[in-house]
């Protein structure tokens, strides 16, 4: 072939490979995602310290020594779908009120949301702090030492969290579906109210109990199930974020800052899978605790993480995957006004005579009754995730309420966080104000009537989805 010839065929197709370039680009243009198509779904993970130093204030002792095992404070971002959603588990007893705001002001920074997308929940440990800004306010305007309340290392793990959530952005990974999982927990929660023949509290199973008596009384009423939300890029999981109602104490007020037996678990499962971020959140276990399970004994402590760390590898090895998009994904919230105590105001003038544990269970209650004065409310929230529903929820809910949502949506996974909000206490049925007992004493800063507030919400919410 002449040369000429060689070198004409060769620019035709030239040519055209050009003409087909500009085609397939033209038409990649008329399908790239728009401001109206959501992007695909991502998934962040963050985790720190959250122990103090030793010669810090826990919430009842000074902190004396730290354990093998210290506090974390760890959690996930959400995002792709709308404004990304953060939510939050740290080791300490509560958050409440200011200390709240605070948190998911930082956070919400660091993650480029708004505040009504993030939850942050406590797994409610004994040995650990307690963080509420109002109350220290409170303590230092009456003059007096703010003990338990002192925030400088508080704000010192907010610093810290805010890095930790800006950084973890970089990190992002697609999520291409999530895994429901439950199973069943032996041993480890029991009904910490034991009634009367004339239907009053008797006595109380709390989270030790050496009489064998009271540990010999059935379960009674909780939910023993562990539900698993798992995050997956296609076969790797990303994050795994487990629930339980049961108080967290096996035994504790020595100043050994420690996650108790949750944590144990917690960390026993992240060894399992240690691809995967572990975050627990204690669920609606206010009148539920290992009381029939646990005589105090230094021992119980292994056994009964051992146990919790059972049932988080059943409701593992159960999960189902399914895919998810981010139009799977929708974060809704309820504001709630609750109706307050009267003896909260009380309150005022015992903060000058009380001690600090008495300060340290009640006093942000007085901080929730001015915030409630001011037209602040608590918000209940809900994060739909295809065929799961999972609620964060404010104060030490009975168990009641959790077992109520399950039946308001037996088509669904349903999950539940407590110990959001920390400003409420315990949040009794109004059948447990009737029947008396510690948790509807001056323990709970509501009154009968919040059961009914309580359910609105959460049907609300767990109907919002389409």
């Amino acid at each position: 072939m002449p040369y000429y010839n060689k070198h004409k065929i060769i620019l035709i197709f030239c040519l055209l490979a050009l003409i087909l370039q500009a085609f397939t680009c033209f038409s990649a243009e008329g399908n790239l995602p728009n401001e109206n198509t959501p992007a695909g779904l991502r998934l962040s993970t963050f985790d720190v310290d959250a122990t103090p130093p030793v010669g810090s204030q826990l919430a009842y002792d000074l902190m004396v020594n730290s354990w093998d095992m210290g506090l974390r404070a760890r959690g996930i971002v959400l995002l792709g779908s709308g404004q990304p959603i953060v939510l939050c588990a740290v080791d300490w007893i509560g958050i409440s009120n200011d200390s709240q705001d605070a948190f998911k002001i930082a956070l919400a920074e660091a993650a480029g949301t708004v505040p009504e997308r993030v939850a942050v929940h406590t797994v409610h440990p004994h040995d650990a702090p307690i963080s509420d800004f109002g109350a220290e306010r409170l303590l230092k305007e009456a003059g007096l030492n703010p003990i338990s309340y002192e925030s400088s290392f508080q704000r010192e793990v907010i610093r810290r969290l805010a890095i930790a959530v800006k950084n973890s952005l970089e990190k992002a990974q697609p999520i291409t579906h999530i895994g429901l999982g439950e199973a069943k927990v032996y041993e480890v929660a029991s009904n910490r109210r034991i009634l009367g023949p004339d239907g009053k509290v008797i006595a109380s199973r709390s989270s030790s109990c050496r009489d064998s008596a009271l540990r010999a009384e059935p379960e009674g009423l909780i939910d023993p199930m562990v539900s698993l939300v798992s995050f997956w890029n296609a076969n790797q999981p990303v994050a795994v974020l487990s629930y339980y109602a049961c108080h967290p104490q096996s035994y504790y007020r020595l100043g050994i800052a420690n996650p108790d037996f949750p944590g144990v678990a917690r960390f026993m499962r992240q060894l399992a899978v240690p691809e995967a971020l572990h975050v627990h959140f204690n669920g609606a276990g206010g009148n539920v605790a290992a009381g029939k399970y646990n005589d105090g004994s230094k021992e119980r402590r292994g056994e009964l993480a051992g146990r919790l760390a059972d049932g988080m590898k059943r409701a593992w090895e159960a999960t189902r995957k399914e895919p998810v998009t981010a139009n799977d994904v929708e974060w809704n919230f309820e504001p709630v006004a609750l109706p307050p105590a009267s003896f909260i105001e009380n309150l005022q003038e015992e903060m000058k005579t009380k001690d600090q544990v008495y300060l340290t269970n009640n006093l942000f209650k007085l901080v929730w009754l001015r915030r409630l004065q001011a037209g602040k409310k608590i918000n209940v929230n809900c994060l739909s995730l295809g065929k799961a529903r999972i609620l964060f929820m404010p104060g030490e809910l009975f168990v009641e309420f959790q077992l109520a949502a399950k039946k308001m949506r037996p088509d669904l996974f349903v999950a539940m966080a407590a110990y959001g909000d920390y400003a409420t206490g315990y949040i009794c049925t109004d059948k447990a104000y009737n029947e008396g007992g510690y948790e509807a004493g001056i323990a709970s800063a509501v009154t009968p009537g919040a059961e009914a507030i309580i359910l609105a919400s959460m049907r609300k919410l767990l109907q919002s989805k389409k």
